[in-house]
């Protein structure tokens, strides 16, 4: 699987990753720019601009339109917002790619943008609020978030808040479309049953007339600060809380250390933490862990959702699993090790069977440090990670002068928590 990287006149770079036994293959269309690059007053708008994408361009006049020429050849479409970056990307047979590139270019470089959709379109945003609202499952995060980058444009939802939202404006989307939508912030992601000379044909064809751009985003770093508990206090069935500590940035010389230490961690049913929190004591039916990595920033957290009589507990046990393993209390042999590393290696391999996969393996990087990966490269760093690392990098993490953690319960203080935690 060899990427190949092409650059237009217009400085719009397209990555194209031929696997020409597929008969089907995705397109991409990413986007540098997410929530933490927007101004207060249209908190959510990257959010927002991508359900309108879906509305309609200048060809594709409508949702059903859009839709239609997507489902009438049986592709399959989408978008995603994330704190960095938006995507847009269709998925169909090869033999008709170029309608994905009809579609996307006319829905992500000319939206409709009605006033009347925008209007209409702010419900459906402000249900997808109280849904997250009502899923702590899925809320416990962006609070978590909010805790960990507290007062940055990072700890902000991505959804934005339903102040900002319901007075967005034609033009606001019109002003936020010139300062981040121009082909050097750009990337276009092609995998599948392609190749390089048609992929750059049909982008030439479809984007080559991109605006090139000359804006640059400098990211202002957040900054870690003490130790803290913040509970939001909810009448819950089951407790969730997320405890973690800040970690390094993505592409750190670390990650690939840090990547096994937290699938020893976390990683699988077999994992310490399943095996200790949910196994042995029975204290929780999910207990995950997780690095997440942003340009100049990232974290390390744990996920559990318990019994709310058992949430003091759980923490406990947690935090002696990662300090047993930071003082070398829990050993980590070799066996254990090379489980790890060969989990990383399987879950890769099967992500890179999906085109969606593999574009979002190369082009995210690609996007974010303007390098390409492949999958030997990061099989063979993987295989150059030692136990001693595992322990020097749980020490350099797991220091109670930087951990936070974040409730969903019923309890009317956090007490027993911030005693456990000091």
């Amino acid at each position: 699987m060899q990427p190949k990287l092409t650059e237009l006149k217009n400085k719009l770079q397209i990555l194209t990753v031929p696997m020409q036994q597929l008969e089907s293959a995705t397109v991409t269309v990413w986007v540098k720019t997410g929530s933490r690059n927007e101004d207060e007053k249209v908190l959510g708008i990257s959010h927002f601009l991508e359900h309108m994408a879906f509305k309609g361009g200048r060809k594709y006049s409508s949702a059903k339109a859009v839709s239609e020429a997507i489902d009438e050849v049986g592709g399959e479409f989408n978008a995603a917002t994330s704190k960095e970056f938006t995507q847009f990307y269709v998925r169909m047979r090869t033999k008709l790619i170029e309608r994905a590139f009809d579609v996307l270019s006319d829905i992500v470089l000319s939206p409709t943008l009605d006033q009347k959709e925008i209007d209409k379109e702010k419900g459906v945003i402000v249900e997808e609020m109280n849904l997250y609202e009502d899923t702590p499952t899925r809320r416990i995060w962006d609070l978590w978030e909010q805790l960990i980058f507290d007062g940055h444009a990072l700890g902000r939802d991505i959804i934005g808040t339903k102040a900002t939202v319901t007075s967005l404006k034609n033009d606001d989307f019109e002003k936020y479309r010139n300062k981040f939508y121009y082909a050097k912030n750009m990337l276009l992601t092609v995998a599948g049953g392609v190749n390089e000379p048609e992929v750059v044909d049909l982008a030439n064809k479809y984007f080559g007339k991109v605006s090139v751009g000359d804006g640059v985003f400098n990211p202002v770093s957040p900054e870690n600060g003490k130790p803290e508990v913040r509970l939001t206090t909810k009448k819950v069935e089951q407790t969730h809380f997320i405890v973690g500590y800040p970690a390094e940035p993505m592409g750190n010389k670390d990650r690939y250390v840090d990547a096994i230490l937290e699938t020893i961690l976390g990683g699988g049913m077999s994992s310490r933490l399943f095996t200790e929190v949910r196994e042995k004591r029975g204290l929780a039916y999910t207990v995950r862990s997780d690095f997440d990595r942003f340009i100049d920033a990232g974290y390390f957290a744990i996920y559990a959702g318990v019994d709310t009589d058992k949430g003091p507990e759980a923490l406990k046990v947690i935090l002696d699993q990662l300090y047993g393993l930071a003082n070398k209390k829990y050993k980590v042999d070799q066996k254990e090790l090379d489980k790890a590393k060969e989990f990383l290696k399987g879950h890769l391999a099967l992500s890179l069977e999906d085109t969606r996969g593999v574009n979002s393996f190369f082009g995210y990087e690609q996007m974010m440090l303007g390098k390409i990966r492949i999958p030997e490269e990061v099989f063979k760093e993987l295989n150059k990670v030692t136990v001693d690392d595992i322990y020097d990098s749980a020490k350099k993490l797991f220091l109670k002068d930087k951990i936070k953690l974040s409730i969903i319960g019923p309890y009317k203080n956090a007490v027993e928590f911030e005693k456990i935690l000091s």
